[in-house]
């Protein structure tokens, strides 16, 4: 059979292009183990379901692993405890039902469990069956379940998770799992439930005994490099593995997904067309930037997710904003909850104690979904670029000056007379409105995380295979303007480029706007002042 590059449900080593799980694997058994208790809170579509499976064939050998998925399990089935206790064993009934290792009578009491003729039934017989089988089982048992902020807002599911935690407190006196491991989106250790009736104030996490799971699941450039080097095996395209992978690092922080998606157009969807006949073809960086142009207009359940939460969730929104406008750097705090709920849902990740958005493929989509909001209520410069957008291409390439020249005009124009409050808060905002419909469909913008601040940010476009460095200055005098004309320059050297972009907004009332070139060594600078 031959394989592909996967993105519903969970991979499978025999059908699909897959990176070395191995080494997260051994961390992971690490702490199986030491016998911890612990969580696996990813975004959605981040390899847990993937992980999980390997997992569970991982430890076969030294355990008796029992794998189940709360998805199984109806919502109507949390609403009691003995209707989770029937559903529950009915999900393990059909799991030991191949495993001739389970003792007799533990297969018949979870038959007996799972009865829903049998009325009334206890939790706590449920781990008194768990409890028999892990004192006879010849090995320590292992409990993964999967999906389980499906059942998290209930209270049957935190008295599951007090069961559990009692049995794991007594395990030197009673029988219980080696480790329990649950996955899911939320981090079920901020559930917090109140000890009694009358003690309105005082609470406590039934799950506070979870240790931190600190592998990353993320995938690495050396991870991507392997999964190609597989399929180079197959194909034998000739791709420049090292460049590949690293564009596909560099544009997705090595998201599972994102990899993956991008991998299977350029070997679906991008290999064959007219521009790209062949394998060979479709695996260069144009073909990349043709897979990532695909991927940014893509409706797939990752990026619903990702905008429904900002619909869900509205204190997202205001972190999302200062991150990609404002230039508002946000130091990690791990009470600031809007943070909290940025992480948890992949909008963002910790970077030397800041916050930054998550990957570049994030960034742009979310770029996007801003700016819509955004043009709703400023449409004018927005219009003004759509408008005008024709003299903006020629001959394929970007006309970057003429852009800056006629924002220049148009932003004067329209908002000359605002004050240093309206440029500073949103006049970056507003050169990204305009460019918007200059690019869309062909090109796509993000800026690069480790330049973005109150007074700056470089704003990398690509565009047919092209890329154009613009930096996004607020003006503090000539000195500081000399010194951003520097910090460009090397950047430029960076991307390999001898020609790079400012736009300068100065709050001088003697400003003289437009646009002037400016000659540094090599390289040629084109700077645009409002």
């Amino acid at each position: 059979m031959t394989k592909v590059f996967n993105v519903n449900g969970a991979c499978k080593p025999a059908r699909h292009y897959m990176v070395d799980l191995k080494p997260r694997l051994e961390e992971i058994k690490k702490m199986v183990d030491d016998g911890q208790y612990f969580t696996i809170n990813k975004a959605r579509q981040y390899g847990k379901t993937t992980t999980l499976y390997a997992l569970a064939d991982f430890l076969k050998t030294d355990y008796e692993v029992i794998s189940l998925d709360f998805q199984k399990i109806e919502s109507d089935e949390f609403s009691s405890g003995s209707s989770f206790v029937h559903a529950l064993t009915r999900e393990i009934n059909s799991k030991i039902r191949r495993m001739d290792t389970v003792p007799a009578e533990v297969r018949e009491k979870f038959v007996k469990l799972s009865d829903n003729t049998y009325k009334n039934v206890r939790m706590a017989e449920m781990f008194g069956c768990f409890s028999e089988w892990c004192g006879q089982s010849e090995k320590p048992i292992v409990l993964i379940i999967d999906e389980v902020d499906t059942a998290s807002n209930n209270q049957v599911f935190l008295d599951f998770l007090s069961q559990l935690r009692a049995y794991y407190l007594d395990s030197d006196e009673t029988p219980t799992f080696r480790s329990v491991i649950l996955a899911g989106v939320y981090d079920i250790r901020n559930i917090r439930r109140k000890l009694r009736p009358d003690e309105e104030h005082k609470y406590n996490s039934p799950w506070n005994i979870a240790a931190d799971f600190l592998v990353d699941m993320s995938f690495s450039k050396n991870d991507i490099a392997g999964m190609l080097k597989e399929y180079e095996g197959d194909y034998h395209t000739g791709m420049n593995i090292d460049e590949i992978s690293g564009l596909l690092y560099d544009y997705t922080s090595g998201y599972p997904y994102l990899v993956s998606r991008l991998c299977k157009f350029m070997d679906e969807r991008i290999a064959g067309n007219a521009d790209y006949p062949d394998r060979s073809s479709a695996w260069t960086k144009n073909g990349f930037l043709e897979a990532l142009k695909l991927l940014l207009k893509d409706q797939n359940a990752l990026f619903e997710s990702l905008i429904g939460k900002l619909n869900d969730f509205p204190e997202l929104n205001n972190v999302i904003s200062r991150l990609l406008f404002q230039g508002k750097g946000i130091a990690y705090n791990p009470d600031d909850q809007a943070v909290q709920t940025a992480l948890m849902f992949g909008f963002v990740k910790i970077v030397d104690s800041s916050v930054v958005i998550a990957n570049r493929i994030f960034e742009t989509r979310l770029y996007n979904n801003q700016l819509l909001k955004f043009d709703e209520q400023n449409s004018d410069i927005y219009s003004e670029g759509a408008r005008q957008k024709n003299q903006f291409i020629v001959g394929g390439h970007l006309d970057m000056r003429r852009i800056l020249e006629k924002f220049v005009e148009t932003f004067d124009y329209l908002y000359g007379d605002q004050d240093e409050t309206f440029l500073e808060d949103v006049g970056r905002k507003y050169f990204m409105l305009f460019l918007r419909p200059i690019i869309n469909g062909t090109g796509n913008c993000y800026v690069e995380a480790e330049t973005r601040n109150r007074e700056r940010m470089d704003l990398v476009i690509d565009y047919q295979g092209e890329q154009y460095i613009c930096e996004l200055k607020i003006w503090h005098g000539n000195a500081y303007n000399e010194r951003g004309e520097v910090q460009i320059a090397a950047y430029l050297d960076y991307f390999h480029l001898k020609k790079g972009y400012m736009l300068s907004f100065n709050f001088n009332k003697k400003k003289e706007i437009g646009v002037k070139e400016i000659v540094l060594g090599d390289r040629l600078l084109i700077e645009a002042v409002v």
